[in-house]
């Protein structure tokens, strides 16, 4: 190879770690990915910076932590500027062609006016049906508005929604396409958010996502080098993947949580009050949607294999689309000098605990994320056992690219771990949560270094609440501590690392490092437990 090697992410939505395939044995059948991780090398101690998308998604973008580059929780856009020194308008500088294709969630969809962003709701009808960008440092996008086929709430209708809206209803004979989506082939269980939709593949977003990755790969023509970040919707809740997907796992079969108890009584404070809380927002629709969808309530057995079966087959479903980029991205001759990644935003509950989708109870299940990388310079076979981040994928892009980044990242580069073993100590993670949320703010640390696990609630006073007001509204004055083994449940509070923070030049943007002789020395103890 004697060029820049071209640089190809691909993310899903909401994926665990132990559902990337046959190497955690939890079932889930993803040949695609798998072949990329036997080609190239996996991370099996990888997280999110964030356990939720829009954070989660700029951090990726940036090689910053949440509070480094703003967008610190669901509903906060990130600026234009940070955009704009991303890896994608960095990469763009530097001579490569940039696409974004999918769900991107850099800007809010949901807002209660218009903000000029492309993905709000308001905004997006002010972009012509052939509008392509610039959007988010991307020179070439497609996007959807949401990305998730819900069944109270049809795709965006012309002239609102994005490409991937515009295209469903440019199709459509009226309504059919939609109550085909919400029509259920099977027996319903009355699982929350699932059912086994009546939507043909062709129609559904993580079909469209992967025929527009192949589209904008049949027009790069080998000379000049591309990055582009295709961005599957899926597995994200509802779960409702079309026929075949919803058929290729018995119910009956599938793996559950052995413990599936929240145990509140043995956890901290804020897990309770999260659960319990009352939304902090005015707006009734959206404070019901928070209570009645963004939390799920304990589910049966049956219901419980239901949802993890179409969970399973949504990813197979995104698998099978991954194979047909490669397929494409052989045929066009580029596969050879391409980078290859798949990862995903951050994880989900799936029962553990007795939790479903994503909250501030900061397990496993929800931090840690599959991460394989294959391609030039790649070492075939290997698994890296040293913690990583998501984060750490612009610093590893320039690094493989000979670009220098524009800014002070967070971001470590993940070749030399791969060459001599040397990365990270820990990896982080951070959530500022606002009350609108779950009624309790939280500002929340998590450091995850390859055995444990601790996470820090921290009350900064000089944070603002949903509504401008400053203070902690909990009332709390002390730090809670909640230190866990990798493979336990159990809390613990002593033992604790030192922790330091360094301040930037906007002092609501803290970033945080974990004592290294901590790292290096301190011994702690298992405990046993779920």
């Amino acid at each position: 190879m004697t060029r820049r090697p071209n640089i190809l992410l691909i993310t899903s939505d909401m994926q665990r770690a132990d559902c990337f395939g046959r190497f955690e044995k939890r079932g889930v059948r993803a040949p695609h990915v798998e072949m990329l991780a036997e080609a190239g090398t996996r991370f099996s101690s990888c997280i999110t910076p964030s356990p939720i998308c829009m954070p989660a998604r700029a951090s990726i973008l940036t090689g910053l932590l949440p509070l480094t580059h703003g967008l610190y929780d669901n509903g906060i856009d990130l600026s234009p500027e940070m955009s704009d020194r991303g890896f994608a308008g960095t990469l763009g500088r530097a001579g490569y062609r940039t696409g974004f294709i999918g769900k991107a969630h850099f800007s809010t969809f949901e807002t209660f006016k218009p903000t000029g962003s492309p993905e709000c709701r308001f905004s997006s009808a002010d972009y012509p049906e052939d509008w392509t960008g610039p959007y988010g440092g991307f020179d070439h996008v497609e996007l959807m508005t949401v990305g998730h086929l819900h069944r109270k709430r049809a795709p965006e209708r012309p002239p609102h929604g994005q490409h991937y809206e515009r295209w469903f209803w440019s199709r459509a004979e009226g309504d059919r396409p939609f109550e085909m989506h919400t029509t259920s082939m099977s027996p319903e269980t009355g699982a929350a958010n699932t059912w086994d939709s009546a939507l043909p593949e062709a129609w559904h977003t993580s079909t469209w996502t992967a025929d527009r990755a192949i589209d904008f790969l049949s027009k790069q023509d080998g000379d000049t080098p591309f990055c582009a970040w295709v961005s599957f919707p899926d597995p994200h809740q509802p779960y409702s993947p079309p026929d075949p997907w919803h058929r290729m796992y018995d119910p009956d079969e599938v793996t559950i949580p052995e413990h599936r108890t929240m145990d509140l009584e043995r956890r901290p404070w804020w897990h309770r009050a999260a659960l319990e809380g009352e939304p902090q927002i005015k707006d009734a629709r959206l404070a019901n949607h928070r209570k009645t969808v963004s939390r799920v309530p304990p589910q049966t057995d049956e219901q419980l294999r239901h949802m993890t079966a179409n969970y399973f087959g949504m990813i197979s479903l995104v698998d099978h689309n991954v194979g047909r980029i490669l397929n494409a991205l052989a045929d066009q001759g580029l596969k050879e000098d391409t980078l290859i990644i798949y990862t995903s935003d951050h994880g989900e509950f799936l029962g553990d605990h007795g939790l479903y989708l994503k909250g501030p109870m900061l397990y496993d299940s929800l931090l840690r994320v599959g991460l394989v990388m294959s391609g030039p310079g790649i070492p075939a076979g290997q698994v890296v056992d040293a913690p990583g981040s998501t984060m750490d994928l612009p610093a590893t892009f320039y690094d493989i690219a000979g670009v220098e980044a524009p800014m002070p990242l967070q971001s470590e580069s993940l070749l030399p771990v791969m060459k001599d073993g040397k990365g990270r100590a820990a990896a982080y993670n951070e959530w500022s949560l606002q009350a609108v949320r779950c009624g309790v703010a939280l500002d929340l640390r998590t450091v995850r270094t390859t055995t444990h696990r601790l996470t820090l609630a921290i009350m900064f006073r000089h944070l603002k609440t949903h509504d401008g007001r400053h203070g902690n509204i909990t009332g709390r004055k002390s730090t809670e501590r909640s230190l866990n083994t990798v493979d336990s449940g159990a809390v613990e509070r002593d033992h604790l690392p030192k922790i330091t923070f360094r301040e930037y030049s906007d002092f609501r943007h803290l970033v945080y490092s974990v004592s290294s002789d901590w790292l290096r020395h301190r011994r702690l103890h298992r405990r046993s437990g779920a």
